[in-house]
């Protein structure tokens, strides 16, 4: 775009409003360079395009504008948003540029707002593609929600703050991990896939591409060599990639794991959700004694308070004592969707698989904690 245009259009609150929305999430509240508070406006023949960005994950969206002229300029990110959500509902909006700044207007409302060069926008053009999946948003926006809450935050282990895509020829699964417990959801399609991909998506990106996806069209993904980009009719994410080496998630899935419970799932999450009250604050321990047809889980505090709940299940494992932290398995069930569920063991010393009875689309791995 070139600089110097004088940009104009105009345009219904609502119809800006959603887009914006959608954009000014990726804009952090504090930024290393003074642009990247700005969110970047771009008039072309008609359509408006929004782009935020942080480095790591850009958001650019489009919508129709009217009675406009073609031009490019960076707006306060955050100051704009908030104006244009506090106008009236049905308001028309009229914005234009004059210099370095540009005139909002609003039936009586009337805001200057200072701009920054279009130049000075950083922007992701070319990802260097090397693959392109198409899948419905309810199957990724599902992927993502069974598995995100699995993330590591902050750790040193900087290729666990965020989540792996898997790509196989005729499966993309999602997994995250913290060291503690895993979550893997997967989805099998006929995708045409040259080759086994992997990529890391960071925290961030994760999470925005979580708040973004809300509907039911297609998606395309395309993976880059450093970034991951997803686009809609109406919108065009990208992330950066985390360039590290994901653990061995299959090698975390226990093996031989060959005593089964299964109960309700619901019937499972109020018990802990009960017992857990009483479990130790800072490690959130409970333990679980199963014996023939019975499912007992026991919690202790320093305080010497106790809880206990006694479910009865479908098992034929008798004499098998293990604890583990009871907000793994309340995420692991929380994000089940069966109304039975199977908790697969092996020992006592050993990981726990959470998963729905019905079908293994979606596994949970919960380490044991000792009690």
């Amino acid at each position: 775009m070139k600089e110097g245009l004088l940009m104009r259009f105009s345009i219904q609150r609502e119809a800006l409003l959603k887009p914006l929305t959608q954009v000014v999430g990726v804009v952090e509240r504090r930024q290393t360079m003074p642009v990247l508070a700005n969110v970047l406006v771009e008039v072309t023949n008609g359509l408006l395009g929004l782009t935020g960005s942080d480095l790591e994950v850009e958001l650019s969206a489009r919508c129709a504008v009217e009675d406009s002229d073609n031009g490019a300029t960076t707006l306060p990110a955050r100051k704009l948003f908030d104006i244009v959500r506090a106008l009236p509902d049905g308001s028309r909006i009229d914005l234009s540029q004059s210099g370095e700044r540009v005139t909002l207007k609003a039936g009586r409302s009337r805001f200057t707002l200072s701009t920054l060069p279009a130049a000075e926008f950083p922007t992701v053009d070319d990802i260097d593609v090397i693959e392109r999946v198409s899948l419905t948003e309810a199957t990724l926006k599902e992927l993502i929600d069974r598995t995100a809450f699995a993330m590591a935050h902050q750790d040193v282990r900087y290729y666990l703050n965020g989540m792996l895509l898997d790509l196989h020829e005729k499966a993309l699964r999602c997994v995250a991990t913290d060291g503690h417990r895993l979550a893997l959801c997967e989805t099998t399609a006929d995708m045409a896939v040259k080759a086994k991909r992997q990529i890391i998506i960071p925290r961030k990106g994760v999470m925005e591409l979580q708040r973004l996806l809300d509907g039911e069209g297609m998606l395309e993904l395309e993976f880059g060599k450093n970034h991951l980009r997803v686009t809609r009719s109406d919108f065009v994410f990208t992330s950066k990639l985390i360039d590290g080496r994901f653990p061995d998630y299959e090698a975390v899935i226990p093996i031989g794991a060959d005593k089964i419970v299964q109960l309700p799932r619901d019937e499972l999450r109020m018990a802990l959700q009960r017992v857990a009250i009483l479990s130790n604050e800072k490690y959130r321990g409970v333990k679980l004694d199963v014996a023939p047809g019975r499912l007992t889980i026991v919690a202790h505090n320093p305080e010497q308070e106790e809880a206990t709940e006694v479910l009865e299940v479908q098992t034929v494992v008798d004499g098998l004592s293990v604890g583990f932290n009871v907000n793994y398995l309340q995420d692991a069930l929380a994000s089940l969707r069966g109304v039975n569920v199977m908790l697969c063991l092996r020992d006592g010393n050993s990981s726990c698989l959470v998963r729905d009875a019905d079908n293994d689309r979606s596994r949970h791995v919960v380490m044991p904690l000792r009690l």
